[in-house]
C-alpha cells in the first residue's frame, strides 16, 4: 500500500502461523480499512476488513460493556485463551449453537465444522445437560441446533421437545435442507415438537453456484424444502455464504426469490465467507467481501427497492460484526423500511446486556412464521401479498408488520487473518463445546494456517 495510512485504532489479534496473541492496528488507506499485525517470529500480516461506504468510522456504536451473568472460567492466559465464558468477556449471550452431530450428507469445502466424520453423536442426556448448563448460565437463550447436518438425527424432534420443555421459546435448525425436501413427515415431526425456524443454507438461485460451493446441484431440493415448510407454516430464513466470484452477483436474485416466498421466508441472512481450516497461504483481499460491499450490492442489484440508509449496525454485538434492515411488504408489493431500531444512540451509549436481550426477542419474533398470517403457496400476487388488508390506519400497518415483516441481515465471522479481539470480546453468538464450555463462535471455529484449532476438536 503506497497511499497515506491513518491509524483508526489499536487492538490485538493472533498470528496465523503460531496462534500467539500479538498487537494489531486498524488503518485506513483510500477509504478502505485494514487490520495490520506483526509476529516477531512469522512476520507481517495485512487483511482488508472494510471497503467503501458507509464509512468505517460512521458505523461505530457506543456501548457500555456487560460482563456475562455467570463466568465459568477465570482470566489466566488472556483473550482468547480463557473462554468459558471468562470475566473479560463484554457481552451477554444471544444465541447458542448446540452441535448435535458431526455427520453430514454433503462435503462442502467451506464448512465451518469440518463435518462428514462418522463419530458418534452426543446422546440426548448430554444435550439435555447442555440445555441445563445454559439455564444456569443466565438462559434461556435462543438455540440453534447445528452440526454437521442435524437432520441426520432421527431423534431431532425429541431434542427440540426437550429444549421446549425446559423453557426455551426459540429453537431453530441450521440445515442444508436435503431431508426437509425429501421427508415431509419428518418436517411435520419437527414442527409438532416445537421447532421455531429453519435456518436454511441457500447460496443462490442457480445450480452453477451450488456445484461450485457444495459440489452438486441442489436448487430443486432447496425449493422443495421451502415448500414443505410452507405447508406446515414453519418460518424459513435463507442463509447464503457469499464467496467473491461465485455468488456475489446473485445477491439481488436471492432477495427477490425470498420476497416471492413470503411469508414463509422471513428474511435473508448473508454470511461473507470466512477462512477457517488449512490454507497454504494467506487468502487474498480479492477473496473477501466486507459488510459495506454486501450492502452496496444489495442496493445495486435490487433496482432501487432498498437504500444504503435502510441498513444499520447492530447494537448487541460489536458494530463491525453485522448489519440489518427491517422491512414490511406492503399491499402493492413494495418493501417499506419500518424500523430504525438499529440506529446509533446519539446521546447515550447502549447497554450491551440490554441490547443482547432485545436481539434475542427480535429474532425469536421475526424469524419464526407469523401466527396469524394467511400462509398459502399461490401464484396469485394479490393473495400472496395479502392485498385485502387496508393499511391506511396505524393498527392495520402494525398488523401488516406482524404478518409480512422481512429481514435482511448479514454477519461477518472472523478468521485468524482478520481476528480483532475487541470484536471477539463483544461476541454474543456462542457455542457449547463438547466439554461443556460456552465459547464465542469465532473463537470456537478459529484455526491457524495449518488447520489447528484453539477449541474445536478436529481429527485430521
Amino acid at each position: 500500500m503506497q497511499d497515506k495510512e491513518t491509524i483508526l485504532g489499536i487492538t490485538e489479534s493472533l498470528c496465523p502461523e503460531c496462534l500467539q496473541r500479538i498487537k494489531a492496528k486498524r488503518v485506513e488507506v483510500s477509504h478502505n480499512v485494514y487490520l495490520k499485525k506483526t509476529c516477531k517470529d512469522h512476520g507481517d500480516f495485512c487483511t482488508v476488513i472494510w471497503r467503501g461506504q458507509p464509512s468505517y468510522t460512521s458505523w461505530s456504536v457506543a456501548k457500555l460493556p456487560s460482563r456475562p451473568p455467570v463466568c465459568a472460567t477465570n482470566i489466566s492466559q488472556g483473550c482468547p485463551f480463557d473462554c468459558g465464558l471468562c470475566p473479560d468477556h463484554r457481552q451477554h449471550t444471544c444465541c447458542v449453537l448446540l452441535e448435535v452431530t458431526k455427520r453430514c450428507n454433503l462435503h462442502c469445502p467451506i464448512c465451518f465444522a469440518t463435518s462428514g466424520s462418522e463419530e458418534s453423536d452426543p446422546d440426548r442426556t448430554t444435550i439435555e445437560n447442555w440445555y441445563r448448563l445454559l439455564l444456569k448460565s443466565g438462559g434461556p437463550y435462543n438455540i440453534q441446533l447445528s452440526g454437521g447436518e442435524p437432520t441426520l438425527r432421527d431423534d431431532l424432534p425429541e431434542i427440540i421437545a426437550s429444549g421446549r420443555s425446559l423453557g426455551y421459546d426459540f429453537i431453530q435448525v441450521n440445515t442444508n435442507g436435503l431431508r426437509l425436501a425429501r421427508d415431509y413427515s419428518y418436517v411435520k415431526r419437527l414442527k409438532e415438537a416445537g421447532l421455531s425456524c429453519v435456518f436454511l443454507q441457500f447460496d443462490g438461485t442457480n445450480d452453477e453456484i451450488y456445484e461450485k460451493l457444495r459440489g452438486t446441484a441442489l436448487l430443486a431440493e432447496k425449493q422443495a424444502a421451502i415448500t414443505n415448510c410452507a405447508k406446515l407454516q414453519l418460518g424459513v430464513v435463507l442463509v447464503p455464504t457469499l464467496v467473491p466470484g461465485v455468488n456475489t452477483q446473485n445477491i439481488g436474485s436471492i432477495i427477490q426469490y425470498a420476497i416471492e416466498k413470503m411469508p414463509t421466508v422471513r428474511g435473508v441472512h448473508f454470511q461473507p465467507v470466512s477462512y477457517f481450516g488449512r490454507y497454504p497461504q494467506e487468502p487474498s483481499d480479492r477473496e473477501r467481501i466486507t459488510i459495506p460491499e454486501v450492502i452496496n450490492k444489495i442496493v445495486k442489484q435490487t433496482g432501487g427497492k432498498f437504500q444504503i440508509e435502510d441498513f444499520r449496525p447492530p447494537r448487541g454485538e460489536n458494530a463491525y460484526c453485522s448489519f440489518h434492515g427491517n422491512f414490511v411488504l406492503m399491499n402493492n408489493g413494495e418493501l417499506k423500511a419500518w424500523s430504525n431500531a438499529g440506529s446509533k444512540g446519539c446521546c447515550q451509549p447502549q447497554v450491551a446486556a440490554v441490547e443482547a436481550r432485545k436481539a434475542r426477542t427480535f429474532v425469536a419474533k421475526r424469524w419464526a412464521a407469523p401466527q396469524k398470517a394467511e400462509r398459502r403457496e399461490t401464484d396469485n400476487k394479490e393473495e400472496k401479498y395479502g392485498n385485502d388488508i387496508n393499511v391506511g390506519s396505524m393498527d392495520a400497518f402494525l398488523d401488516r408488520v406482524e404478518k409480512y415483516s422481512f429481514c435482511i441481515s448479514g454477519m461477518a465471522f472472523q478468521d485468524v487473518w482478520n481476528l480483532d479481539l475487541d470484536r471477539l470480546r463483544e461476541c454474543f453468538i456462542h457455542v457449547v463445546s463438547p466439554d461443556s464450555r460456552i465459547i464465542p463462535f469465532c473463537a470456537y471455529n478459529l484455526t491457524d494456517k495449518q488447520g489447528n484449532s484453539l477449541y474445536r476438536p478436529i481429527k485430521r
